[in-house]
């Protein structure tokens, strides 16, 4: 399946979109569960623009690199953190945790509602997920430009993708 979608995808059959798309459900991801939500990369880097310059490199993401590793400073943050913690564990040091790079996930229930808690049915249950109330303000999906900063600068624990609805739903 996946190199017959592959195949057509690179032919021009298929959009971006809909070999995504298919990539996700050969993956077991479903727009019908919020824990197995199908991921989209970022693509744009550039959000502050008035237009943006497609023959200008710094527009787009680095799509050969994850999330965690935009940026040196970035990249060498996970790397200090992945040696700190194989140490730790080499050594045996009690409560000390196999090492990894990144102490989170690209995509959870809780970063799909993030996304779309300001459309119904998904604003109950993001209400839901915070134990019946709205999550605090400084937390709530503030724009796209916000979450790319936070994603791929700014905050070490954020390494989130994106969802389909910003290549379709005209709320984003």
């Amino acid at each position: 399946f996946v190199a017959t979608v592959t195949a057509n995808w690179q032919h021009g059959q298929l959009s971006n979109f809909e070999y995504l798309m298919h990539i996700n459900a050969a993956a077991g991801r479903s727009l019908q569960d919020l824990t197995q939500y199908p991921v989209f990369p970022w693509i744009v880097a550039d959000y502050s623009s008035e237009t943006l310059d497609l023959n200008d490199p710094d527009t787009f993401r680095d799509l050969k690199k994850p999330m965690g590793a935009l940026g040196s400073k970035r990249a060498k943050q996970c790397r200090e953190r992945y040696q700190t913690m194989s140490d730790f564990y080499g050594e045996g040091i009690e409560g000390s945790s196999p090492p990894f790079y990144y102490g989170t996930h690209y995509s959870c229930a809780g970063y799909v509602l993030h996304y779309l808690m300001r459309l119904q049915p998904y604003t109950n249950m993001a209400v839901a997920l915070q134990g019946g109330c709205f999550d605090k303000a400084d937390r709530q999906f503030l724009s796209i430009e916000n979450s790319w900063i936070s994603a791929s600068k700014e905050n070490l624990q954020d390494v989130r993708e994106l969802i389909p609805g910003f290549f379709y739903l005209p709320e984003f």
